[in-house]
């Protein structure tokens, strides 16, 4: 596999990404429940983190190199808007205390993070080994781009996924919760307890996540290195971004709307990367129109709304 960075840049990135890990745990210790002005705290900062990277591949590799790490990190990054409407309702189907929510997360995405990693590597050998997964992956890009605009508005029961099933079959789970422990021993045995539980059920929908997003960044760089360090500052992020805005994640009605067509879009730019060469700077051009109006649609929807609803409500 062929990729921009050399050895010690990789060992850079992944020491950065343990040391910000570390650092997370550390200061993460004790069970409770984040507030916005943490949780708007640390978005800032892995928002920074991610920029201040972005900077440095500006520098090393050249704007082209830049500008694919920014447009992978923005689909990601939006992409990640649909993993917290999923947490919120998975939260909800365990119920889930908001003061170990956090601990849920972490360990969840320290164990996205590996998954990704592995399921890049993969991708990047496979497209280097065989150019014609690149119109499969783009065909999964339309598929589910068109999936989201059929079902944006279905149900979704985290208990039926398979992995979940298949978990929950193999290994005893506890009733209650005790305390932010994974496992217990009740009744003469070791149990799961249902934290565990939604951890499993966290980590089998990121697998789903990942078939749909990890293609996506495919079609703007096939660099493994500038995929891969996208993807993780997108995720390393989610947490801190569910406890900012979990709460209102439901004001964005249309931001499946605008993901859908930024899924087709790239998709058909992956199909068409032999006959037709778009420019990265129009593709994210395209990328930050579409986020950026579905999210803003919304918001307007959202505030008429509650205009509607205050004046029905009114003397």
């Amino acid at each position: 596999m062929e990729t921009i960075a050399s050895a010690p840049i990789w060992a850079g990135f992944a020491g950065l990404v343990v040391a910000a890990l570390i650092a997370d745990l550390a200061l993460h210790r004790d069970a409770h429940e984040i507030r916005f002005a943490e949780a708007l705290g640390w978005s800032v900062l892995w928002v920074a983190l991610a920029l201040t990277f972005n900077a440095f591949v500006y520098l090393r590799f050249g704007r082209e190199a830049a500008l694919q790490f920014l447009a992978g990190y923005l689909v990601e990054k939006s992409l990640s808007v649909d993993n917290i409407f999923v947490f919120v309702v998975l939260f909800q189907a365990f119920a889930v205390p908001r003061r170990l929510q956090h601990r849920v997360l972490l360990w969840g995405i320290l164990g996205a993070v590996l998954m990704r990693a592995g399921f890049i590597f993969a991708g990047a050998a496979l497209i280097a080994r065989f150019h014609w997964i690149m119109y499969i992956f783009g065909v999964i890009l339309i598929v589910t781009g068109g999936r989201l605009l059929v079902r944006r508005d279905a149900t979704i029961e985290p208990r039926r996924n398979p992995l979940y099933q298949a978990f929950a079959k193999l290994v005893p789970l506890a009733d209650d919760y005790a305390g932010d422990r994974f496992i217990t021993h009740a009744n003469g045995r070791w149990v799961a307890t249902p934290l565990l539980a939604a951890l499993v059920a966290i980590e089998s929908v990121d697998v789903v996540f990942a078939i749909d997003s990890i293609p996506a960044i495919f079609a703007i760089t096939t660099d493994p290195f500038l995929v891969l360090t996208s993807n993780i500052f997108a995720i390393l992020g989610l947490r801190a971004m569910f406890f900012l805005i979990g709460d209102a994640v439901t004001k964005f009605r249309y931001l499946s709307v605008g993901l859908a067509f930024v899924l087709v879009f790239i998709g058909g730019k992956m199909m068409a990367a032999d006959f037709v060469e778009v420019p990265i700077v129009v593709s994210l051009a395209v990328i930050v129109t579409l986020i950026g109006g579905s999210i803003l649609t919304s918001l307007l929807a959202a505030t008429r709304a509650a205009a509607a609803n205050d004046s029905r409500t009114a003397p």
